[in-house]
């Protein structure tokens, strides 16, 4: 096989599976950060990561019954706000400007996939990726609101690089504290001390059992009809 057929194989597989794509992305951002966020080239390749995700959940979308053009009136700028934060990430009205776009784009991207996953009574191989996908895109969407609390509320949050809350949490303790309060772990390593950040921290709570309850239920329930016929 040609290096060019092997690269149409592969774009033909993202085309087909959008879903799967938006998890890989998502994944290998949640590996790369803890190499690359100690300098400013790392930073740059972080935010070229971010780009990546954030273009995906565009590309993922499409494919969706929903207005494509939303995820594009909030992904466009948020792409734009991932670079400068990446060029400057202590910069408080940047990171409040990221979080304003971040957060409710990928709300609506893990909506429409909720809503892909419930339009009609077949689990397709691309509805399971984005199964795992809706679920991690609301945790990145979290990280983003927690990142916005620091900002408004200094102080928000206390984890091992700031143990008594007087500097703001790196992003990437952010997104670690998002993904084990959606999951239920609830590791406490890092935790809210404000209570407007941990009314965030318990909507996410809800967010998360709902998530389970809601959609893999349906999904476990259609398997299962599935099977019968």
């Amino acid at each position: 096989m040609t290096p060019r057929s092997r690269a149409s194989r592969y774009l033909r597989a993202v085309g087909t599976h959008p879903s799967a794509a938006l998890l890989i992305a998502q994944l290998v951002a949640v590996l790369a950060y803890p190499g690359l966020d100690g300098s400013a080239a790392g930073r740059s390749v972080v935010g070229v990561v971010q780009m990546v995700v954030v273009l995906s959940a565009v590309w993922a979308v499409r494919r969706t019954p929903v207005l494509s053009w939303v995820a594009g009136l909030l992904g466009f700028p948020a792409l734009a706000l991932t670079v400068l934060e990446a060029i400057s990430p202590h910069t408080s009205w940047i990171v409040l400007a990221s979080a304003a776009f971040h957060a409710p784009f990928y709300f609506f991207v893990s909506y429409a996939m909720i809503r892909y996953l419930f339009h009609d009574d077949k689990v397709t191989r691309d509805e399971l990726f984005a199964t795992g996908a809706a679920f991690t895109v609301v945790a990145w969407g979290f990280a983003y609101l927690y990142a916005a609390a620091q900002v408004i509320w200094p102080g928000s949050f206390v984890g091992w690089s700031s143990p008594e809350g007087t500097d703001p949490l790196p992003w990437f303790e952010l997104l670690y504290l998002s993904f084990t309060t959606l999951t239920s772990v609830g590791l406490s390593d890092i935790y809210p001390v404000v209570d407007h950040a941990r009314s965030l921290v318990m909507l996410e709570q809800v967010a998360g059992v709902f998530y389970v309850a809601l959609v893999v239920a349906r999904l476990v329930g259609l398997n299962a009809i599935a099977r019968r016929r």
